[in-house]
């Protein structure tokens, strides 16, 4: 096995971050957080245009049919730039939940829209605070309507579909549905979050029109492998970010001189540095193990996932508290763009679980491998 990237992936990284490094500087993420809007339209015009979110879309549904290689090169870039867009959620979650499960009508249906960013797709799980689980669920199908409400849910306000998980009395004790969120049964409101330039939103369903997606009593099945697959690619994003609080800091501490030296020459602030490289680079070996498991569809994707996960949360969290720490005084205040990694790395943390449930998932994993 092969943990580096090929060539023309890294080609893709160069160009990729070139891109994004024109398109969405830290002016890009703060007129999202000071401003009304959810998400910067112009720039995901632009990622749409360059087929970002047709990657690894099958080419028989308008996508390129690229792996989930490239995949994880552009998760990194988009991580790294902070992008104020929906990507995530109609990408790693919507699309391929209905690359998983979706019949051949839906996918005919949904995957060249999605590809073609005509459409924004999000996932709708939780229903509140604390953790979600099949017994937990209170939103049920009748008569191909749903009734209930989900909360909080990524891009919830601007998408066009989304895929609902709700109970269900048979199999693992929930189902997948598609619901067009256009409809007059569907309401939506804005909740506020940690980090504003990803909005999320509370959905009601007032007896909205639903298809199921997949099989009935088969939605808990479908989220856990949508999970595992979706963790490797947000861990990317994590790394990325992680490398992005990092060099904020460097760049900061070469250049703020204290007692006629840079602070960058201080062991406190060498330490710090060196730890947050340390947990980054830690963390991406963990990535490459994901993105080859993903990409392969290997038995060890739940292991990979969940280390990949665990560790990039890590990672991200403390290269970004550690950031503001660095630029001392000043990096809490709102004028200092420290603040951008670090509501990011919050939010990531918790997106698709937490730390701790992915920490019990990777020990699951284990266990039941040398069970095997």
């Amino acid at each position: 096995m092969n943990f580096e990237f090929s060539d023309e992936q890294n080609l893709l990284r160069e160009q990729a971050r070139g891109f994004l490094n024109a398109n969405c500087d830290t002016k890009v993420v703060r007129a999202i957080l000071d401003g009304d809007a959810s998400y910067d339209t112009a720039l995901w015009t632009k990622v749409v245009e360059m087929g970002w979110t047709a990657t690894v879309i099958p080419e028989e549904y308008d996508g390129l049919g690229l792996s989930y290689l490239e995949l994880s090169v552009i998760a990194e870039e988009l991580g790294r730039a902070l992008a104020p867009i929906p990507f995530s959620s109609s990408v790693y979650l919507a699309t391929e939940a209905i690359i998983a499960a979706g019949s051949k009508q839906q996918k005919e249906a949904w995957l060249p829209k999605l590809a073609a960013g005509k459409i924004i797709g999000c996932l709708a799980v939780a229903e509140g605070s604390g953790r979600a689980s099949a017994k937990s669920l209170t939103m049920r199908e009748k008569a191909g309507a749903l009734r209930g409400s989900k909360v909080p849910v990524a891009d919830g306000d601007v998408a066009d579909i989304a895929v609902v998980i709700a109970a269900s009395a048979t199999g693992d004790g929930a189902s997948a549905y598609l619901v067009e969120l256009d409809q007059a049964s569907v309401s939506r409101e804005v909740v506020p979050t940690i980090d504003p330039s990803r909005s999320h939103a509370k959905i009601g369903f007032d007896s909205a029109s639903a298809e199921l997606l997949g099989k009935e009593g088969e939605g808990w099945a479908l989220l856990e492998k949508l999970y595992n697959r979706a963790a490797v690619l947000f861990a990317w994003e994590q790394v990325g970010g992680s490398d992005t609080a990092l060099n904020m800091a460097k760049d900061y501490a070469m250049g703020r001189f204290a007692f006629g030296r840079p602070i960058a020459t201080y062991q406190a602030i060498k330490h710090k540095l060196a730890n947050m490289y340390v947990k980054t680079t830690l963390a991406r070996g963990n990535c490459y193990y994901g993105a080859w498991a993903l990409s392969s569809d290997a038995a060890e994707l739940p292991i990979a996932a969940a280390a990949a996960r665990v560790s990039a949360i890590q990672a991200y969290y403390f290269a970004a508290k550690e950031n503001i720490q660095t630029h001392g005084g000043m990096g809490f205040t709102w004028e200092f763009d420290c603040q951008f990694p670090y509501r990011r790395s919050k939010l990531l943390s918790v997106n698709i679980g937490s730390e701790g449930v992915w920490q019990e998932k990777l020990i699951s994993a284990i266990e039941k491998d040398r069970a095997a």
